[in-house]
């Protein structure tokens, strides 16, 4: 059976993006988030020695996508079930790791200085194995996109990306991104609602491309949920302080204690317990 490389790409648009920087002056506009952390550098090393291996020897690069790229057939069949792991690492041409790499750059470096180390990279294999598992469960519906992308192959970090993305609009929701080519800046929770409202109606018409816009979807949907249901150091115990949850037990915290005041006949006064504690 012949190879059918079924390439994810980067973001489906140009980097690179602007940071608003606020001083006490002035705003000031920084390129990207300066400079790399450790795990983000380990990653970037990982898919360009991948990258530059299979370039320089192209039968290696053939090899590297047939038993390390993605195809549903060959994990549900227990062939080679590493492949939800090392699809990550491998990229189809130079502007593909090159927008991957950066976008890693850009967004995880700031990530990974939050969340710290373990945390991050734990967050991009999740997001990013989520992305391929959910390309093997498109797989499974034929009548929707059809038989090939079972026997194709996925390839690229891009799940991971859109999962860091998703992170990034999270917990810097009012962050000012440029896209290219609008000069006009968008707020990076707009900016995720963009990107991921166009992967999501070009996943329903992926049938026979080469863009994996499923893996796309799949690293967003996966990354939520993670953070949303708590995911250990960076979920819920530092998101989830300024989510929605947070916002309903604060609610509910006021509204008790505004009983317990009327039964005990408390009487608010000037140091009255009325402010937020997140």
């Amino acid at each position: 059976m012949g190879l059918s490389a079924r390439v994810v790409p980067s973001l489906e648009f140009p980097y690179p993006y602007l940071m608003a920087r606020f001083a006490p002056s002035s705003m000031q506009f920084s390129f990207g988030p300066g400079a790399v952390t450790p795990m983000v550098k380990a990653l970037i090393w990982a898919n360009v020695g991948a990258f530059v291996a299979g370039a320089l020897i192209s039968p290696l690069g053939a090899l590297l996508v047939e038993f390390f790229g993605l195809r549903p057939q060959s994990v549900l069949t227990g062939l080679r079930i590493w492949q939800p792991f090392t699809y990550l690492f491998l990229h189809g041409g130079f502007t593909h790791i090159l927008f991957n790499m950066l976008a890693l750059w850009m967004f995880g470096t700031e990530l990974e200085r939050l969340w710290g180390s373990t945390f991050f990279l734990r967050y991009y294999f999740v997001t990013g194995v989520g992305a391929g598992v959910t390309m093997i469960v498109a797989s499974l519906v034929p009548s929707v996109f059809g038989p090939g992308m079972y026997v194709s192959v996925t390839i690229g970090a891009s799940g991971a990306v859109y999962g860091l993305l998703l992170a990034f609009a999270l917990y810097y929701p009012d962050r000012p991104l440029f896209m290219f080519p609008f000069p006009i800046p968008i707020p990076a929770k707009y900016f995720v609602m963009i990107i991921g409202g166009f992967v999501f109606f070009s996943s329903l018409n992926d049938t026979t491309g080469g863009v994996a816009h499923m893996a796309h979807l799949g690293g967003l949907v996966v990354g939520y949920f993670y953070l949303k249901r708590g995911g250990g150091a960076g979920g819920l115990s530092q998101m989830g302080r300024f989510g929605v949850m947070a916002e309903i037990k604060y609610r509910y915290l006021k509204w008790k204690m505004g009983r317990l005041r009327k039964k005990f006949h408390v009487h608010p006064g000037k140091d009255d317990w009325d402010g937020r504690v997140h």
